[in-house]
């Protein structure tokens, strides 16, 4: 064998050796997702999936993400784990260390998510970092929903801290969580799932080095970020070189909100610049810029690198802005709860922008933000005013038709997060489900009908009064069809007899009296 020979026989065998060991870093931080999904205390988390989970080289680049879990999460958390170590440099980071916060400009966009970061070591050196998130229904404040003036009424802010010292937990810290949430117990074992998590990554980070002979994880992110910023950039290649528009108006706050995007292919990669959207409102679904690009990123990799897995190295192809004080870019300090509404709605807004280039790809409009129905109440003959109860019922509409086939019905598009299930509620708070089913012939008319909605009717059991926090959209401007596809139905939030109910802001539902629900239907695509 010629020494050519031999050299092309070796580069195949290394590739093939990066490729296992990619696969086997994919399963590893997938494990590290099914910790946190099994452990959570928050059903939203444990039943439904609002969750991410992610290992990072030194220099903060993602190297892989659990396939269980959100974009809006996966993505944010992808830049706040440079955050983390410009806090706590490298070098500081001890085994058994654990940092957490829950800054939404520079973590997941809500003070609800919490984000743990942990440093990870293989044979007494650290070699990589394992950070997770999970949404915890109540974190004090005004609750989950859209009634604060700022960030501050919304609930616990936790700066960049340090969560656990070498093993030992802050107890300082975990007593002012457990202070400040309706839901202490819940609360505080989220937290404790989070750190469970992380470690479970790290052990088994350090078994796949031993087993592959590895003393640091360099090579090999270099090889995932390097193949992964290349397979995208020849996705993008293919594509007409240009400046493509849309724009989206949605149900807002007191006025409809403008939601406007340019993208611009380049040889280089994507630029979508969200110069002409409306201005940061006054009440909390402004969104940071973190999270729109979170879910801007998502809406590009679906439908221009479906196959391409993500990382650093195939995020770093898109570069996406918003001017400062756009409800796309909001300042540090402005009301953002429920930053979904607005944040969710992303993908559709570029895809629109992809229309002419990929028409085969590109469905029409969905639902696209989460119908979460967030209840409140007090134990029934509490007189002290204490609340009994706190849930997030995951619910969704239909997503749009596609162009060669129907839309899916009560399917969370872009979140990817499951429905609450009925018994699960149930027995997590003093509600009945008296209806949940599909919303038939919701979806829009065309070639290909978009996906149902769904009707919901909920009652308190205890027969007592509860509280709405009410955080939906499409109510005014349902989703639109595409290529001659007729739009889907708007949603409604109404009382059983009859009262229509805002779309966004904390309301009763009465002693005795149901909440209705129909989620909106997804858009068809071309005409019938």
């Amino acid at each position: 064998m010629t020494d050519m020979n031999q050299s092309g026989q070796s580069a195949g065998i290394d590739l093939i050796r990066m490729q296992v060991m990619w696969n086997r870093l994919l399963a590893v931080v997938e494990e590290q997702a099914q910790a946190l999904l099994r452990t959570a205390f928050s059903t939203i988390v444990r039943e439904c999936g609002d969750l991410s989970a992610g290992v990072f080289d030194l220099e903060g680049r993602m190297l892989a993400q659990a396939v269980t879990g959100t974009p809006g999460h996966v993505n944010s958390m992808a830049e706040s784990v440079r955050h983390f170590i410009d806090r706590f440099p490298i070098e500081t980071m001890r085994e058994g260390d654990h940092y957490i916060t829950n800054d939404p400009w520079r973590g997941t966009g809500h003070l609800n998510d919490f984000v743990v970061t942990t440093p990870a070591f293989h044979e007494g050196r650290i070699v990589g970092l394992f950070s997770c998130t999970s949404h915890l229904i109540d974190i004090g404040g005004i609750g989950f929903g859209p009634d604060g003036h700022d960030v501050f009424a919304e609930g616990l802010s936790i700066p960049f801290l340090k969560l656990c010292d070498r093993g030992e937990m802050n107890e300082t810290l975990m007593a002012m969580i457990r202070a400040n949430t309706r839901l202490p117990v819940e609360t505080e074992g989220d937290v404790y799932s989070l750190v469970g998590c992380n470690d479970i990554g790290a052990r088994r980070l350090s078994e796949m080095m031993a087993e592959f002979e590895l003393d640091s994880l360099d090579a090999l992110g270099s090889h995932i970020c390097d193949v992964s910023r290349r397979a995208v950039l020849a996705e993008v290649a293919k594509l007409p070189q240009g400046v493509y528009r849309n724009a989206m108006t949605i149900d807002g706050l007191d006025a409809p909100i403008d939601l406007v995007a340019a993208l611009t292919v380049t040889k280089d990669g994507i630029n979508v610049d969200f110069d002409g959207t409306s201005p940061v409102v006054r009440k909390g679904i402004n969104v940071p810029l973190a999270y729109t690009r979170a879910y801007t990123a998502f809406g590009l990799a679906c439908a221009i690198a479906p196959g391409i897995p993500n990382n650093a190295g195939s995020l770093s192809v898109f570069a996406i802005e918003a001017p400062e004080g756009s409800i796309l870019n909001a300042p540090r300090g402005a009301a953002v709860s429920s930053r979904h509404i607005v944040g969710q709605m992303l993908p559709d807004v570029v895809f629109g922008c992809l229309a002419e280039l990929l028409p085969a790809r590109i469905p029409a409009e969905g639902t696209s933000c989460l119908w979460n129905v967030t209840l409140r109440g007090r134990a029934k003959g509490n007189d002290l005013g204490r609340y009994g109860f706190a849930v997030t019922i995951t619910t969704n509409g239909g997503t749009g038709a596609r162009p060669d086939k129907a839309g899916l019905s009560a399917t969370a598009f872009p979140s990817g997060v499951k429905g609450s299930p009925v018994e699960i509620m149930e027995a997590a708070a003093p509600i009945v489900f008296w209806r949940r089913e599909l919303r038939d012939g919701s979806g829009g008319a065309g070639r290909h009908r978009g996906g149902d909605g769904q009707v919901i009717e909920i009652e308190n059991r205890d027969g007592e009064a509860m509280d709405l926090l009410a955080a939906f959209d499409r109510i005014d401007f349902p989703p639109r069809g595409r290529a001659g596809g007729g739009d889907g139905a708007a949603g409604t939030v109404r009382l059983s007899d009859g009262t229509r109910l805002k779309g966004k802001g904390t309301q009763t539902i009465p002693s005795g009296q149901r909440l209705l629900l129909e989620t909106p239907g997804g858009g068809g695509f071309g005409a019938a």
